[in-house]
């Protein structure tokens, strides 16, 4: 399915500020400078402007890339993300679940699952 990106077992949070005027050739680049690997088939990589009202979500698929984007509505609706650019890790479907609800990715009150 174009865009599939539940079939991802790895989610990445490419952090500090990205410039959401790139397009994937550009975010192809900044994965490549941080993570020093290209993009694959098995991960999703999400980036964040300085606004951080909207994400971009890039997805490489066997027969090229989707580009996915979001944009909050809410009036100063906020996503919470992590700018420090050596913290680029990967993240859990239900930190992803938290960071695409505005929240922290990190919820220490959370239950731990077994």
């Amino acid at each position: 399915m174009l865009g599939d990106i539940s079939s991802a077992m790895n989610i990445y949070v490419i952090t500090g500020y990205t410039d959401m005027r790139k397009s994937i050739d550009g975010l192809c680049a900044v994965i490549m400078q941080q993570l020093k690997a290209e993009p694959d088939g098995r991960s999703i990589y999400l980036f964040c402007g300085k606004r951080c009202d909207r994400i971009k979500v890039l997805l490489k698929e066997p027969d090229g890339f989707v580009l996915l984007y979001k944009r909050l509505d809410v009036v100063q609706g906020r996503y919470r993300w992590p700018r420090n650019k050596s913290e680029v890790r990967p993240i859990t479907w239900q930190q992803f679940d938290w960071l695409m609800s505005g929240l922290e990715i990190e919820q220490p009150k959370a239950l731990k699952t077994a």
